[in-house]
């Protein structure tokens, strides 16, 4: 069959079986007729995943789901898995890009990519591109958000540059034999029985109230969290 539909070309023969067998190697499946006819209608693709082309799609599938273009992504993802990646790689880096580029713009996009990475393993290939697939459009049009990527750098350069500042004698642990003597945990609101379920206490180490590391955007569901921070800011700082 090889022979006849390769038309008399040996190297076209040869690049369909070594496809068969390497889809072979992934699914567990034996090379059959269907297997053959469907590694002929296949396009070689020239996919090093030890080499550049690795770095270079995954590149392009995380720029074009960041830039919400849904039909790049799902492209860069397709060549990605014919080119053999490892889905697992491909779940890995969503799941990144859910917090670092969507975050709480769609807090479900977390919940999407997870489950992305949850159903590649319960399910391999090649069902589990249908997976990757769903969660690829999901990531791609939800509303875009750094700003807890933003935060995380900001807080962590401040103790890097500046050391860690010991929290108030209020917030910290009290449990042991003689903290209370100690001033540990005395004083300390308990927001729950506030109203609003916020107390009137700083909650940063003394040399740090009043600094912002997190700012959300107007994107999405975080222009609903900014206005509750906001609010609770000001109480706070009342």
């Amino acid at each position: 069959m090889l022979a006849e539909r390769a038309g008399g070309d040996a190297r076209v023969a040869l690049s369909a079986l070594e496809r068969a067998v390497e889809r072979s190697r992934r699914s567990g499946e034996p090379v059959d007729i269907a297997a053959a006819e469907d590694a002929l209608q296949r396009k070689a693709l020239e996919y090093d995943r030890e080499g550049d082309k690795h770095y270079d799609y995954i590149s392009a599938f995380i720029k074009a789901t960041r830039g919400s273009d849904p039909d790049a992504a799902l492209y860069y993802l397709a060549v990605m898995l014919e080119g053999g990646e490892d889905p697992r790689f491909i779940a890995r880096r969503m799941v990144i890009l859910a917090s670092e580029d969507v975050g709480n713009a769609d807090p479900q996009a977390l919940a999407v990519a997870t489950a992305a990475g949850a159903a590649v393993d319960r399910v391999g290939l090649p069902e589990c591109a249908l997976n990757l697939a769903q969660a690829t459009a999901y990531l791609a049009l939800a509303p875009k958000s750094n700003a807890s990527t933003r935060a995380i750098a900001a807080a962590t350069r401040e103790v890097r540059e500046h050391g860690a500042k010991p929290p108030p004698d209020y917030l910290r642990d009290a449990h042991y034999y003689g903290a209370r003597q100690l001033g540990r945990g005395v004083g300390y609101v308990y927001p729950h029985d506030e109203p609003g379920g916020v107390a009137e206490q700083p909650l940063m180490p003394a040399e740090l109230e009043g600094r912002r590391f997190y700012e959300p955007t107007e994107r999405g569901f975080e222009e609903e969290l900014g206005r509750r921070l906001e609010q609770i800011r000001r109480h706070i700082d009342a």
